[in-house]
């Protein structure tokens, strides 16, 4: 862990390369341990580098920005297989329902992992915080 400063403030650290890591699923400091203990669920800490990671408050975010991306990438795909094809109806629904879970399940883990790795680079929500000034502020 980077030592702090003189002053009591904390070097940066590197946001893109935080984000892939969380996004590849491993944990954002050291890129090697898994970051989820099974598909949603983030580890309490890294089994690697034993950075903790319960501080992370992805909430909602992820899914609603899973949602964005496959109605975004959906939408446009959509009228362009009908304008090109004119499939069925019940083609078009089972094909782009299924098109959208699939989408979904494989996107919202990976962005989870983004957001999670964004938290920690940022040191949001007690990432990188000395645990005295998290009880403290706990107080």
């Amino acid at each position: 862990m980077p030592h702090a400063y003189s002053d009591g403030t904390q070097p940066e650290r590197p946001i893109k390369p935080a984000m892939l890591r969380g996004a590849l699923g491993r944990c954002p400091s050291c890129g090697q341990g898994r970051l989820f203990q099974g598909y949603l669920t983030v580890r309490p800490a890294c089994p690697h580098c034993g950075e903790e990671l319960h501080h992370q408050r992805a909430d909602d975010g992820p899914a609603y920005l899973t949602i964005l991306l496959v109605s975004h990438l959906g939408a446009p795909l959509l009228l362009a297989v009908y304008m090109m094809y004119r499939p069925s109806a019940m083609a078009m629904l089972i094909g782009f329902g299924l098109g959208a879970v699939v989408l979904s399940l494989a996107l919202l883990p990976r962005i989870k992992g983004g957001m999670i790795g964004f938290q920690w680079a940022r040191r949001m929500h007690g990432f990188g915080a000395e645990p005295a000034a998290i009880e403290a502020a706990a107080s």
